[in-house]
This record gives C-alpha cells, structure tokens and sequence, in this order.
C-alpha cells in the first residue's frame, strides 16, 4: 500500500454505526475507507443482541414446554442441551455475519482495511503504516463491557458479555453484577434453560424505566426463581474455577456470603476511545464519548463526527442502542454527504428489556414528563388483564401506560406485555409524527389482538366526557327527535 491515501469519508469501526455509513456512502459513489481492528458487525452482531435474543430464544421455548400443561398439552420439565443451546447462538451469528461482511463492503464499492486506526492530525489516520487523508472522518468505535474496581475481581475467572458465549457448560449457579437490561435478560436466559441465578445490584434495576412497569418485570424474574439483590454494596470477590463467592457489606462490620458456580459482570459499558489518539486531532472527549453537538460533529473539529455508543451530545451521555447507531447513520450521510441540516432528536426513541413479558418504552416516562416541567398530564393505563388476546393464552401480566398532556399530544408510552418490543413502535410514530391521542383511539385493531390494549388505554382519555352527565342530557334530548 502506498504511504498516504486519500478519501472523501474515512469511516473508524465496523459495528451497527460504521457500516450503516459506509453502507449509503459506497453506494452512492462516495470514496470511503472503512477501519476495523477487530470483528465485522461490532458488538450488537457478535456479543450483544443477536447472540442474546438467540439464547433468550432457547430459555422461551423451555418455558413454553414448562407451561404446556395449564393448555391441556402433556409435557414434562424440559431437557436442555446447554452446548446446543450455545450452538445456536453461533449459528444465528454465523448466518447473519455475510450482511456485515469485508466481501460485502467490498462488492459495494468501499476499501476495508483490518487494523488499528490511530489519529495523526486533524483529518489523517495511521493504520497499518499507511496515512488516511479524508475530507469527512466518522468515528464509530463503540462501546465495551465495564469492569467496576471490585476488590479481588481481578483475581477469579469471569463473564463480560463479550466472553460469555464461549461458555458451553450450563453454570449451577450464576451470580450477575448488574441489574441493567444485559444483566437480567441473561439472568433470565440462564434461570430458564436451568441455572440459578442471583442478580446484584449497587442501585435500583431497571432504573431508566417506568417504576410501575419495572415492578410488574422485576416481579416476573423473581416467579421464575432469579434472586434479586438491591442496594446492596460489594466489599470483594474471591474464590476461583467454579466456586465464587461475592462478598457483602451487610453494615456495621457485617458480611454476607452470596456463592455461585460462575460470574457475569453487567455493569454498564465504557467508550472504546483509549486507543484512537482523539487528541492529536483535537477532538474533545469526555467519560462517556466524543463531545459532539446535535448534528454529531465533534465541537471541536469539525471534520469528524462520532457516532454511536460514544457519541455524547451536549453532554447527556450516549445512547447505547444499535438501532441509534443506524440513526445516526442517516443523520451523518444527510450533514456530511448532502451537506444537508440534520439534528437528533430522541423524543421518539424506543428502548427494551428482552425478558418475558418485555418491557418496552418510548418517549418520556410519568417521571421525566414531570421532571420536564409538563404539570397537565393525563396518564392513561390498560392492563392485559382486561386484554382478550392475553386472556386467551394466559399472559395477563402486562400493562399499557401512555403518558399525554390533557390536549392530547402524546409524550411517551411504556408497554410490559409478550412482544412489546413489537407492539411499542406504534407510539414511537405517534410521538415523531404529532399523532393525537384521539386518532389512535379512533384505530380499527384487529381483534383479539394485544395491540387492542394500546387503543383501550388512549380511549381512556375520552370515556370521562363520553360517559358525562351532560352527554347523557345531549343524547336523551336527541331522542326527542326520532
């Protein structure tokens, strides 16, 4: 390769973010170098959420098996092949890596270069001995596992989300630090393929969502038999190969043993930024990223761009998502491809947590409605308890929470429900496009679906004047008429 090349767009990270990019830009003619010092897919393809939704789809199917006989099906306690189980994690991503391929990208008109991308100026990056000169350089690095400073972590073998499907032995007990959604949707992949599990946490789980729907969740790991720990403070880990043990400070000079068979540590996750040199090219960060404004340009270069799990916009930290990185992607291609004014806005930014039933949010919850300053809130609830669909297949846990002001104008919805996941997109248009809550209520839903209990709860709004006594006096008085 010659010393220095130069390019319109140099793109650093091959995950969600990066590829989005590259994806448009090769396509559209553009002369874009795309660096990967690691795996094609990043993160979300090779240990986030695909490897986690394909084990999350194993410990479903025990439980359907578990649940067989309140249908008058006959089945016994399922036998789990935890290697194969652990097989089709692999398969999933195998099946899905050619979509994130180097030939891929390649056929799509971009030069991929394998190494480690380093700043050397304002706009040049060294890799592999060579000097990438761009016009336009997106960083999109991503996000890794955090290691809390834990007395005596460091001394016992442990799982990070990046390690953990190298594991092909279902542990006998497996202790989770962390109560976030990686933490508990692997707390209850492993409670229900056949482990026990012990989650612990050092504040509250599910912190960023609805309290009344985290409850209703947390509820619903404890059923299946996961031990939630909160509040709780870590004094040290000890222990070695299959016998662990996560010591408490119980308070005034007590200690509480918890011992498990291996570890995962879920704690929250870090910007892969240590490495790139952001300084020679003058690109402030902070803990959480690359410092950029709403248009995801550095504040100071503006001939990068951060993306992603490290884009920390006006200082409210990143949005760990791989749906925001694909986001962020057509924000990027609109400013620095068709010079085009683009700004995020995260009003309608989905989030979930992959458990059974899911908990999924949109928009702002009761609380950060508040916390925002609206004070004429009209929350609106319809449980899936009253839901036919649900009633049918015995999933009555679940709630539709919708949060509005009195004039109708949705700000946010949360939905505990099975496939919320699926369910929660409907709002998130609702908030995009200005959709009233009178338009949704007006929707004609195909029955018995849970979609119905979204229509039920936005109904809500209007029953109190529907059902008024001035009503009544209106339609006895249109009687008179015939």
């Amino acid at each position: 390769m010659p010393e220095r090349r130069d390019f319109d767009l140099v793109v650093i990270g091959a995950g969600a973010a990066g590829l989005s990019v590259t994806a448009v830009a090769a396509q559209l003619g553009v002369k874009v170098a795309l660096i990967e010092r690691s795996q094609m897919g990043g993160d979300c393809l090779n240990f986030g959420c695909v490897p986690s939704k394909a084990l999350l789809a194993a410990a479903h199917h025990a439980a359907t098996i578990r649940a067989a006989p309140r249908f008058g099906v006959s089945a016994g306690e399922p036998q789990v092949d935890f290697a194969r189980a652990v097989d089709h994690v692999h398969h999933a991503i195998a099946e899905i890596a050619p979509n994130d391929s180097e030939e891929r990208f390649t056929a799509l008109g971009a030069i991929v270069i394998r190494g480690e991308a380093r700043f050397t100026g304002a706009d040049t990056v060294a890799v592999n001995g060579t000097t990438l000169k761009a016009r336009r350089i997106v960083v999109a690095a991503g996000a890794r596992a955090a290691v809390p400073p834990i007395p005596g972590l460091d001394t016992v073998p442990y799982f990070t989300n990046e390690t953990l499907w190298g594991n092909r032995t279902c542990p006998r007990h497996l202790i989770v630090i962390g109560g976030g959604p990686i933490g508990l949707e692997m707390a209850f992949a492993h409670r229900r393929v056949g482990a026990a599990v012990t989650v612990l946490e050092v504040a509250t789980m599910l912190g960023r969502d609805d309290p009344e729907l985290a409850e209703g969740a947390l509820l619903t790991l404890k059923e299946e038999g996961v031990m939630l720990r909160e509040g709780v403070k870590i004094a040290r880990v000890e222990g070695g190969e299959g016998a662990i043990a996560v010591v408490l400070d119980a308070g005034e000079g007590r200690e509480e043993r918890i011992e498990g068979s291996h570890l995962l540590v879920a704690a929250g996750r870090r910007p892969n930024l240590d490495r790139l040199d952001l300084d020679k090219a003058g690109v402030e960060t902070t803990r959480h990223g690359v410092k950029v404004d709403r248009g995801l340009r550095s504040v100071s270069n503006r001939r990068v761009y951060a993306i992603g799990d490290i884009a920390d916009i006006d200082g409210i930290g990143p949005r760990q998502f791989t749906h925001v990185g694909s986001y962020h992607a057509g924000i990027v291609i609109r400013s620095a491809l068709f010079r085009l004014p683009a700004k995020v806005d995260y009003a309608a930014l989905p989030r979930v947590t992959y458990i059974d039933p899911e908990l999924a949010q949109v928009g702002l919850t009761e609380a950060e409605a508040r916390a925002a300053g609206h004070r004429d809130l009209a929350i609106l609830r319809w449980p899936l308890a009253e839901n036919d669909r649900a009633i049918a297949e015995g999933s009555r846990r679940g709630l539709v929470k919708i949060v509005a002001t009195r004039k109708g104008r949705i700000l946010g919805a949360g939905i505990l429900a099975p496939h919320a996941g699926e369910m929660i997109s409907l709002w998130g248009l609702a908030i995009a496009t200005g959709t009233r809550l009178s338009t949704v209520a007006g929707m004609i839903v195909p029955y018995p679906t849970l979609a119905e209990a979204g229509k039920r709860a936005a109904g809500q709004a209007f029953a109190p004047r529907l059902f008024s006594p001035m009503t009544k006096r209106i339609v006895a008085w249109l009687r008179h008429f015939g």
